[in-house]
């Protein structure tokens, strides 16, 4: 796990804190882990964490961009709390890197787990 709560009294966190968090489900089950993130370029906003799931509920792929909204931070676990399932996970909006792009995919991504826009 990442030094996210290496200095727990601020606001702020470095990027570099996030990656490698972990990312809990109901039940304060692990889940995952934050990979990366997606930043846009303009207005400087996180856009998505790009979750590494491993063998996660045997889905095959290890990667899957999460819309930051999608995640919240909770002290108690020291790491991320979300309330994706396995149905959600299976259901997404396929992804590729020629995604990152594309305004429709990221509306049909935020509808999906139930968030707003960035």
């Amino acid at each position: 796990m990442a030094s996210a709560t290496q200095h727990p009294n601020h606001q702020l966190i470095s990027s570099e804190d996030v990656e490698g968090t972990n990312v809990f489900g109901a039940g304060d089950t692990k889940v995952g882990e934050i990979d990366h993130l997606m930043i846009d370029k303009f207005s400087g906003k996180v856009t998505y964490a790009v979750m590494s799931f491993g063998g996660f509920l045997g889905l095959g792929h290890s990667h899957y961009p999460v819309p930051w909204a999608a995640l919240k931070y909770d002290p108690t676990l020291g790491g991320y709390r979300t309330g994706i399932t396995e149905q959600q996970l299976h259901d997404a909006p396929e992804f590729s890197d020629d995604e990152w792009g594309d305004r429709n995919w990221e509306t049909r991504t935020h509808q999906h787990y139930g968030v707003p826009m960035y």
